[in-house]
Parts: C-alpha cells; structure tokens; sequence
C-alpha cells in the first residue's frame, strides 16, 4: 500500500467522480482507476461502488476512507511539528471567511498580524458558512471565521467574540420615525411578527440565526426577498422593500444611495458568537494559534471602540 494511494481514495470518496478526483490530483484518469484497482486487488476487498454515474463507498470503503484520513492527518501533523521546529517565524496559515464579515473584521486584524509575523503567508478562501465548515472539515482551511452554531459535528472552535444585532428598516418606517421622537428607545423583536423581512439564502449561518430568534421571539418571519449578499438586503430594505437584522460589525459603504436605517433592539440584545473554527483533532501550528490570539485581541479592541461610541 502507498501512500498516494491513501491519498487517490480520499479524493474519489471526496467528488464521487473518478474525472474531477483525477482533475483534482492532476493526473490522468486511466492512472487513477489502475492505482484504485491495485489497491482494492492488494487489500482483497471492493472500496468503491462504480456504475455509469455515481461511485459510492461501500462499506469496506467507508472504513478504508475513515483510517487513510486519520493517517493523513497524522502525517499532516509530523509536517507541522517539524515546520514549527526548523521555522520558529515562518508558515503559512489558510484561513476561511464569510464574504461580508470578513470584509468588515479582516482589514482590522491581517495588518496587525503581519506587523507581528511578516515571515507568516496568510491565504484566504472565501465561501459560504455551509461549504466553509465542509472545507473546513476537509482540512481545505486550517482555520475559518464562522458564528454559532455549527452544524458540521467534526469540528471544534474558539469564540473570538459577541456581535450584537441590529434592526434595519427604511427610512419612513414608523419604528424609525418612533425612535426619532424618543418613544421605547430599541425595538423588541416581538413587534416585527407582521412585518416582511429580507433574508439570506439557505447555506448562510446568518439567516438560521434570524429564523431562531424570530422562533423564540413566537413567530415565524415573513420572507418576501432573499439574497446571497448582505449588501444587497440592505439596499433593498432602505428602498422600503421590507426590514432585516444585521450584525453591527457589517455596515454600509458611505459612497452608497441605499441605506438603511438602523435601530437597537431591546435587552437582552442578541448577538450572535464569532468563532475560528478547525478540525477536531487537528495539529494547529504555532502560526495558526498566533492568527488565533490576533484576531482574539483585536475582535477585543473592536467591540470597546463600538461600546464607547454607542
């Protein structure tokens, strides 16, 4: 048994395509089923189910599959230990992140990374928190900026800290125009049960969250729009097309003609938990737990700049 053999088996069983599992590894699809039929003569047992349009593990596979991904990851780990030992400032550190956040949390904490660790490469790879905690599992990203909860049970985290939510409403709506004349200081979710919201679409953490406290608030939310951008909910909600919840991390550019207006809501606020999260099990190089401490650190600062300036 070799171990790019380990290596082929992990990929088909990660495409359930034989052509983009050799795309993949960047050889020749002949080459990969002559390896995967080597391996399976060598073991004497049927790894994958082939037919015309899908390859599906059978249950030796699923066993073969589970123990060559514990030996990658083991391997993956002696690379680190000694990366770590013969590079005390080097490294490289992928890491994951929800579009928007991201947007709005990275600019703050990259520059103080890199002034602290100019030898540490960061990559980042940008998706939604569905396929994030896929990728994340995968151990495509060493580490991702996600929010609880997870629903991906392989993975761990750190919380990096709460994000209070706002409201957004257009301009004339009569809770703005109540907040302006001082009457009831923030907004209880309770009151938005026959309102029309615009949410984001089915894969973002964001709108299980909006769901859960509408749910808990006793009412299940009225959608009349959806969309994979944040940016875009909040345009249409300042042209009045309906209200939504924001995280107060992500605002809008003031270049825009399009902006909401936004409102507190009434204690307890929510908030939703920001977490970098990584496979269970998972050696974190000294790199990744030093991006870890950073973000830490300045998601800290953040949030008492915004607690003056409220």
């Amino acid at each position: 048994m070799e171990f790019r053999q380990l290596q082929y088996a992990l990929q088909i069983a990660a495409e359930r395509n034989f052509s983009r599992a050799a795309e993949k590894l960047h050889i020749a699809q002949p080459s990969l089923s002559q390896q995967l039929s080597k391996l399976e003569k060598e073991l004497g047992v049927l790894l994958f189910q082939r037919n015309t349009s899908t390859v599906e593990l059978t249950h030796a596979g699923a066993m073969f599959v589970d123990q060559a991904q514990k030996i990658m990851d083991a391997v993956e780990l002696l690379r680190q230990e000694m990366s770590d030992i013969s590079q005390l400032r080097g490294g490289k550190v992928i890491v994951g992140s929800m579009p928007i956040t991201g947007a709005h949390l990275l600019p703050h904490v990259l520059p103080s990374f890199k002034g602290k660790y100019p030898d540490i490469e960061i990559a980042l790879l940008e998706d939604s928190s569905m396929n994030l905690e896929k990728l994340t599992a995968g151990g495509k990203t060493d580490l991702s900026l996600l929010a609880l909860p997870l629903q991906e049970p392989s993975l761990t985290y750190e919380i990096i800290g709460e994000e209070k939510i706002d409201l957004a409403v257009p301009a004339g709506h009569p809770l703005a125009e109540r907040i302006r004349k001082g009457k009831n200081a923030t907004i209880r979710i309770e009151e938005l049960s026959e309102e029309s919201f615009i949410v984001l679409k089915k894969g973002q953490g964001f709108r299980k969250i909006v769901f859960d406290l509408c749910q808990k608030a006793g009412f299940e939310p009225k959608v009349v729009f959806e969309s994979s951008n944040m940016e875009t909910i909040q345009s249409l909600v300042a042209t009045g097309m309906g209200i939504t919840l924001v995280p107060r991390f992500i605002s809008r550019s003031s270049r825009s003609e399009f902006v909401p207006v936004y409102l507190p809501l009434a204690d307890p606020v929510p908030s939703r938990t920001l977490v970098i999260a990584y496979r269970r099990g998972r050696y974190l190089s000294k790199a990744a737990e030093a991006f870890i401490e950073t973000f830490k650190d300045t998601m800290q600062e953040l949030v008492q700049n915004e607690e003056k300036g409220s």
